[in-house]
């Protein structure tokens, strides 16, 4: 291609060549952003209004410079210069003809890699392909070049092939003609086939001894004025017509180059992977947390419920299950969940250790944070008078039996904290004057150092403790205050209407309940884990931060070159 800015329009705005133009000039800005892929710009297409090429692709000693002499009808003396056995030429070769350029490309197959190289080269800057082959028949290592061409580098709509010294001894042109066909598979019907022997043309033209019926038969019978009237057919669109898609399929090829680039090895392969193990075991990690989460705040909401039509279901005149042990029940469904998710937490923490080392910082302790629900159920001012006046004379007595002062006691130990002179801290320290007392506040030994004792910051630690366990008795009682000795409202009541609305009331404020704690639950925990998996990712940085700076780049670039790629497909076309 010539020199020049990246495509320009080589006609109207919407045509193809102003399409192109546009995706060489996005291209350019993508490779030119990173230095694997910076020198492939030197590859773009570029401004081009020269004539149409045509390459002549082939093996060594197929003919291709005999075809040239014979399209070009050189005198004897030109094409004895031209004809050389030997393959010397290193570079493609131009020579104008009908306003076209034919470009003679070193043969393949020669053992030479020069050769090849070049040959590839100006495949690349063709228009059209001349591809030559023989009476001999390819090869599978020519047909693969010749599939290659027509498939992988889009020449299929491009290109005539020539199967050449069809006029030596012994060569059957039909069943010559059906084996080639079948070689080139479903691209037989898509390309044209030509017979020719460029020496027969050459011999007849410049044989000075042949009678003019003579020539002309072997004129006629060496097919080269078949292959003119084939290659007139494919320039026939001209430059405008023809370059555009040439130069869309020379895009893709250089974008394809370009994904090779950001091919990694070495260092760099190793990083990506260590990267994306690192993140593999995090992300398992941080997955099996959620999945508890989900799972045991689920369980919380459905005991939650469970409790609300178990108490609905007492409403009635037959006492029946004490609140109490409904409190008491879910200050355990609070605890298991604790458990669970803790233990989910400590399996996490332990996995990624046993992996990547004690650098891993271990999670903070779970803190259940429990706020109290409200400790009212209003019924409709309608049922005001003697319905409303049951519900609080069922908290007085509710208050009388205790579960209202646990419930005031409760709440004031989770408003004084953890600081030391706070209800907390003076119930950690009476705990700790006795062994029983001792055991009851501290199971693990992670806060005492025998009775009376503590470890650095263990007193306060222990407060804490006491101030969680609070709170779960303030949750629970609260949740079930207003429902304290039922069966004095059915009694007193006496209408069932006015108790099935109750009973519905009270399930109500329990689902309420339970998707309010699964929520709340939820986020927590999520917040929870967040912090620690931030944690985790920043003392592992070390491990990942190069393998994941060098696969963000190669993600960012290979997307941008695919986005490229779709667009220069639809320029060329389906292949079919």
């Amino acid at each position: 291609m010539t020199d020049g800015n990246p495509v320009e329009a080589l006609e109207g705005h919407e045509g193809p060549a102003a399409r192109v133009h546009a995706l060489c000039a996005r291209a350019e800005t993508v490779l030119n952003s990173h230095a694997r892929t910076r020198d492939l710009t030197a590859s773009l297409p570029r401004t081009d209004t020269s004539p149409l090429r045509i390459a002549l692709l082939g093996p060594y000693s197929a003919g291709k410079s005999m075809l040239v002499a014979a399209l070009l009808r050189l005198p004897p003396a030109a094409v004895d210069e031209l004809v050389d056995a030997a393959p010397k030429t290193h570079e493609p070769t131009p020579y104008e003809w009908n306003g076209v350029t034919l470009v003679d490309l070193p043969g393949t197959l020669s053992g030479n890699d020069e050769h090849s190289c070049a040959a590839r080269r100006g495949v690349r800057g063709a228009d059209a392909l001349m591809i030559v082959t023989t009476s001999e028949l390819p090869g599978e290592a020519e047909t693969s070049a010749i599939l290659r061409a027509l498939d992988d580098d889009g020449f299929a709509d491009r290109s005539v092939v020539v199967v050449n010294k069809m006029n030596a001894e012994n060569s059957d042109r039909d069943v010559i003609l059906d084996e080639v066909r079948k070689r080139l598979g479903s691209f037989a019907h898509r390309v044209p086939i030509v017979p020719t022997d460029a020496r027969d043309y050459v011999d007849a033209a410049n044989d000075p001894g042949l009678a003019d019926d003579q020539r002309d038969l072997l004129v006629g019978e060496s097919g080269i004025d078949a292959l003119t009237a084939e290659l007139r057919k494919i320039v026939e669109p001209g430059v405008t017509g023809l370059r555009p898609k040439a130069q869309a399929h020379e895009l893709l090829r250089v974008l394809t180059d370009a994904e090779l680039k950001w091919e990694l090895g070495g260092e760099e392969l190793g990083a990506a992977k260590t990267a994306k193990k690192v993140e593999g075991s995090v992300s398992r990690a941080e997955e099996g947390v959620l999945s508890t989460l989900a799972r045991e705040s689920d369980v919380v909401a459905f005991k939650l419920e469970a409790a609300g039509n178990r108490i609905a279901a007492d409403v009635s005149e037959k006492a029946g299950e004490s609140p109490v042990d409904i409190a008491l029940e879910l200050m355990r469904v609070s605890a298991e969940f604790d458990a669970k998710f803790s233990s989910s937490m400590s399996t996490a923490f332990e996995a990624l250790v046993a992996e990547y080392g004690t650098g891993v910082p271990e999670p903070e302790a779970w803190v259940n944070d429990l706020d109290s629900p409200a400790t009212t159920i209003d019924a409709s001012s309608d049922d005001e008078s003697l319905f409303a006046r049951a519900v609080k004379e069922a908290a007085k007595k509710a208050a009388q039996s205790g579960t209202g002062k646990l419930n005031e006691w409760a709440g004031k130990v989770v408003a004084g904290g953890g600081e030391q002179g706070s209800a907390a801290s003076d119930i950690a320290n009476w705990l700790n004057k006795s062994r029983v007392g001792q055991k009851v506040l501290d199971t693990g030994g992670k806060f005492t150092n025998g009775v009376g004792k503590y470890k650095p910051w263990g007193q306060g630690k222990a407060a804490n403790k006491i101030v969680t366990a609070a709170d779960k008795v303030q949750w629970a009682t609260a949740l079930v205050m207003p429902l304290m000795d039922l069966t004095s409202v059915a009694q007193d009541q006496g209408k069932w209407m006015a108790v099935n609305k109750h009973r519905k009331m009270i399930r109500e404020h329990f689902a309420e309940e339970a998707r309010r704690q699964r929520a709340g639950l939820a986020e927590s925990g999520e917040r929870h884990l967040g912090k620690w998996i931030a944690e985790v990712e920043q003392s592992l940085s070390g491990l990942t931060r190069p393998g994941a700076e060098i696969r963000a780049a190669r993600d960012t670039a290979l997307e941008e070159i695919r986005s490229l790629r779709t667009e220069a497909e639809e320029l060329v076309g389906p292949a079919g």
